[in-house]
């Protein structure tokens, strides 16, 4: 294991939020590629959680935790400090490693607001009752956010797609584990 780096377990609500881009200085500080353009888990978690790179060089196997000193936007990046990483060689030695945070350490979303992790795998059923399928994944088109079904016809796998926006979406029953939409099956 590196300096700076304890062995820990991934926690169960593990999220992969982000990958360690590079260092940043000379003080060990370095350099995060968020996933979400709202990176708020990364900032609210003092203990992120690090795999090794998929690709490239492996400086360490396992699970690593990582205590956060300070996480903070700087320019058009995020850059984060950490206990224990305290040079530059320290920092690179974490290039290209997975950052993963505890679901529960997020921020609570605001009323009609929801993390898109909580959103993948709920089912998705129009007002007449009709299954449309279950959230694949979303993608952000800018203007609006679009749900990703997957369903089956006629036995073979189709996808359907259906915009994230009040118009069309009914209902988020987070513990019920769906979303009442406003849509047909033949959109």
């Amino acid at each position: 294991m590196l300096p700076g780096l304890e062995a820990a377990e991934l926690p169960a609500d593990a999220i992969e939020v982000g990958r360690i881009a590079d260092a940043w200085g000379i003080k060990g500080w370095f350099k995060v590629l968020p996933y979400s353009a709202d990176p708020e888990a990364l900032f609210s978690s003092k203990r992120w959680f690090l795999l090794p790179a998929e690709k490239g060089a492996r400086t360490f196997s396992g699970v690593a935790q990582l205590a956060i000193k300070e996480a903070k936007v700087h320019s058009d990046t995020v850059v984060a400090s950490a206990q224990a990483v305290d040079d530059r060689t320290a920092a690179e030695a974490l290039r290209g490693a997975r950052i993963f945070v505890a679901r529960s350490s997020f921020p609570s979303a605001e009323k009609d607001e929801y993390y898109w992790v909580d959103l993948i795998g709920l089912d998705v059923v129009n007002r007449e009752g009709v299954a449309l399928g279950t959230v694949k994944e979303l993608l952000s088109t800018g203007a609006q956010t679009v749900l990703v079904l997957d369903y089956a016809q006629d036995g073979k796998p189709q996808e359907r797609m259906i915009p994230f926006v009040s118009v069309y979406i009914d209902e988020v029953d987070l513990p019920g584990r769906r979303i009442l939409v406003d849509w047909q099956a033949d959109f």
